[in-house]
């Protein structure tokens, strides 16, 4: 798991906005970056809650996971400034620094890498993925789909075309190519970094080792991950409790002195202070001044850089001039020698014969043509090398301008999207005007009838699209009046919503003075009630009293009846015993009168008297 990777996996909205650090950022990180250059990071700025795009959540509801909650892979767009001159140029020197780090084996120069060839980029590409893979070579056949498809393999996030593997020196492909090649750059940096940190027995490592890349602490990075994660999922935002937690158990396992950080947070402030009081001190800033300095001096090296090279094409036409002047030059001195023979042998005969006058006078006359020719061819000869220099100057000129507007074509292209040819607006079609030297005149002729037309094209479909918007922000507009019209109608009903609510308003406030008159009421005949209420539970209270009291004295009484009822009790059932013993006797007594002399009658009267008077007693 990255270090560096924020603690919130979910692309869902945060609820309660957040400007506290991670904690997991609390170790000592690396400072070393590839790939960024001096590219500023977008800087994310939330002010205000925003609402998820799947609709309200329950308040209780858990928070639903980041992945498969989108559709396919979106085709994203390179952010970096490929098409910024500066930057093109830093990366080339990234890349020539790297492959002279490397031990490159051929020679290659920042003037090389400006625009290399297929052969020279396939062998740059194979030397750096050697760095990857030891066991790796370029393939002899289809180079052109090797390369992207290597790169997708690593990872690489954009689309690198197939077409841009053919010309990948051109000016409108090699930036693009240049961008992969310094990530791949990256990738190899980030490879030797981790390979060279020993992750899998980093617990057995010695003591030059830090602590961050061994078991402890991604144990306790992993265990604070997921706690958070845990959290996060059912719903919270901000996790103070686990980054305190997490906080003192990453001090107590680097053993950080709360003494130390305090001094040193006291020297930082210190410091602070004094670079602030230096900054308000200097009137400009130096670091901007020097950054436009930069600037300036970079803008006029490559316009030097593009005079030179201007210079030498010149140069290399003048060198040409100058070999054809000197071929010229000797047969002008071959024929000169010539002359010169044919004067010796003239002479020789002027000085062996003898002439006439008439002779000397035509000689003379011969001459004065011949020097009079002369003089007309020399004029001739100046006037068209003042002629040449001066259609020199013009041609330059001439160039020089269709230069400037060729950049301001491209310019415009490239902010109407027309160049390269994978642009929005291109339609697979190639708007770019290349120099004179790359074509011939019949085909720039074609290539600038072909532009127009695309271009004629184009414009007939703009104004199809214009015509199309305007006839449909007439019916917008016709719609706005409509929209209008009835925000009068609807405003009219809203002012007689007010009058009615103003009435209600009123009616309303007489209701409620009625109603605080008819509780004053009540409160004063609550206080009455109250009153007698008091009074009732006074009174019941004494009644209480008194009935407890006789309650008691009844309770007394009860007892004494009750032991006087216990006393008679006793009394008659000890009468009822000796009754019933009395009887008994006499029932024996009976029982033998009846065998001695049976008298039922009698027996039985007696027994009736028996019952009655323990009846009686009872």
């Amino acid at each position: 798991m990255n270090r560096a990777s924020s603690s919130r996996l979910s692309e869902l909205p945060q609820r309660v906005e957040s400007n506290r650090m991670s904690m997991v950022y609390a170790t000592p990180q690396s400072k070393q970056s590839f790939g960024k250059l001096n590219i500023p990071k977008p800087q994310s700025v939330t002010s205000e809650r925003r609402t998820s795009f799947f609709g309200s959540r329950g308040a209780g509801m858990a928070r639903n996971s980041a992945f498969g909650a989108f559709g396919g892979a979106e085709k994203m767009k390179d952010p970096r400034p490929l098409h910024d001159k500066a930057y093109v140029q830093q990366c080339i020197r990234q890349l020539c620094e790297f492959l002279s780090e490397k031990g490159f084996p051929g020679s290659m120069s920042v003037k090389s890498l400006q625009s290399p060839s297929t052969k020279e980029f396939l062998k740059i590409f194979e030397f750096i993925y050697c760095l990857l893979d030891p066991t790796f070579q370029m393939p002899t056949s289809k180079v052109e789909e090797e390369v992207p498809r290597i790169l997708k393999d690593l990872g690489y996030p954009f689309v690198l075309s197939k077409s841009s593997m053919y010309s990948v020196g051109a000016p409108h492909t090699w930036p693009q190519v240049l961008g992969a090649v310094v990530w791949l750059i990256d990738t190899v940096k980030v490879f030797c970094c981790m390979s060279d940190q020993d992750l899998l027995f980093a617990d057995f490592s010695d003591g030059s080792t830090e602590i961050e890349d061994g078991v402890e602490f991604n144990k306790l990075f992993l265990d604070y991950t997921a706690e958070t994660y845990n959290k996060f999922m059912q719903g919270a935002d901000t996790f103070d409790e686990e980054d305190a937690d997490y906080l003192a158990k990453l001090k107590r396992l680097y053993n950080v002195d709360e003494g130390l950080l305090a001094s040193m947070e006291e020297k930082y402030r210190i410091l602070s202070g004094e670079v602030e009081r230096l900054e308000k001190e200097s009137q400009t800033d130096r670091l901007m001044v020097k950054r436009t300095e930069k600037v300036k001096l970079q803008t006029d090296l490559q316009k030097l850089q593009s005079y030179r090279s201007n210079l030498e094409s010149f140069k290399a036409n003048l060198e040409n001039k100058a070999s054809g002047l000197a071929e010229e030059l000797e047969a002008s001195g071959l024929q000169v020698e010539t002359l010169k023979q044919e004067e010796s042998r003239l002479q020789h005969i002027l000085s062996t014969q003898k002439f006439t006058p008439a002779d000397i006078e035509r000689i003379n006359w011969e001459k004065r043509e011949l020097q009079q020719t002369i003089n007309s061819l020399s004029k001739s000869l100046e006037q068209a090398e003042q002629h040449m220099w001066n259609e020199e100057i013009a041609l330059a000129k001439a160039k020089e301008t269709a230069e400037v507007k060729l950049a301001e074509y491209h310019k415009l292209a490239r902010k109407l999207k027309l160049i390269p040819v994978s642009a929005e607006n291109a339609c697979g079609h190639d708007f770019e005007i290349r120099t004179s030297t790359e074509y011939g005149p019949s085909t720039m002729v074609q290539c600038r009838t072909q532009i127009q037309q695309l271009l004629r094209k184009l414009i007939t479909d703009v104004d199809e699209e214009c015509s199309r918007l305007t006839d449909m922000k007439l019916s917008l507009e016709e719609s706005i009046e409509q929209v209008n019209s009835n925000i009068s109608d609807k405003a009219n009903d809203l002012k007689q919503l007010r009058e009615q609510i103003r009435r209600l308003d009123e009616q309303l406030e007489q209701d409620m003075q009625d109603i605080a008159h008819e509780e004053q009421k009540w409160s004063t005949e609550m206080e009455s009630v109250e009153t007698h209420r008091k009074l009732l539970e006074k009174k019941v209270t004494l009644g209480y009293d008194e009935s407890v009291e006789q309650l008691k004295a009844a309770q007394q009484q009860y007892h004494l009846v009750l032991q006087e009822t216990n006393e008679e009790r006793r009394t008659v059932v000890n009468n009822l015993a000796s009754v019933l013993t009395t009887a008994a006797n006499h029932l024996s007594i009976v029982e033998v009168s009846l065998h001695l002399a049976p008298n039922l009658p009698l027996i039985f009267i007696l027994f009736l008297a028996l019952i009655f008077l323990f009846t009686i007693t009872t």
